[in-house]
């Protein structure tokens, strides 16, 4: 088993402990089958992946479970501008940021030190105390252009 999926198993085990909830298979389906993908999975598109294995997990069961998932800390929940929340893991990543594409939906993650250090100098220099952010660039990416 990676470090990532101890870490990852002992923060939902603990959650899920503090909160009386039980493991079930399809829960664990459903975690193991987001944790594998990864990317940014909209909750219908985990279903569509999870219903490939077993046909009688509902929406539902994967609904709660990625709230179950984002209230842990180990998933955010991200929105795009399309009106659905898409999941993307949380836990054991580096801050990153967006490009999304508003042709074919593409999302792509990105890091810029100097993009960072930035919006860090702009902070001070209002006086405002960053304690978090996100940044989403929105256009079209190089196959939408060619189209």
């Amino acid at each position: 088993m990676s470090a990532g999926r101890e870490v990852r198993d002992a923060v939902l085990s603990g959650y899920m402990a503090e909160r009386g909830l039980k493991t079930t298979r399809q829960r664990t389906l459903i975690i193991d089958t987001f944790f594998e993908v990864g990317g940014h999975l909209s909750v219908e598109e985990l279903w569509g992946r999870v219903r490939g294995r077993d046909t009688r997990v509902s929406v539902a069961t994967v609904y709660r479970t990625m709230k179950l998932l984002a209230e842990s800390g180990l998933v955010h929940a991200q929105n795009f501008g399309d009106g659905q929340a898409r999941y993307e893991v949380a836990v054991g990543r580096e801050h990153h940021d967006h490009l999304i594409c508003t042709g074919c939906g593409a999302i792509v993650e990105f890091e810029n030190d100097r993009i960072e250090a930035l919006q860090e100098a702009v902070a001070r220099r209002h006086g405002f105390q960053v304690r978090s952010h996100k940044m989403e660039l929105y256009g079209l990416c190089r196959n939408c252009q060619r189209g």
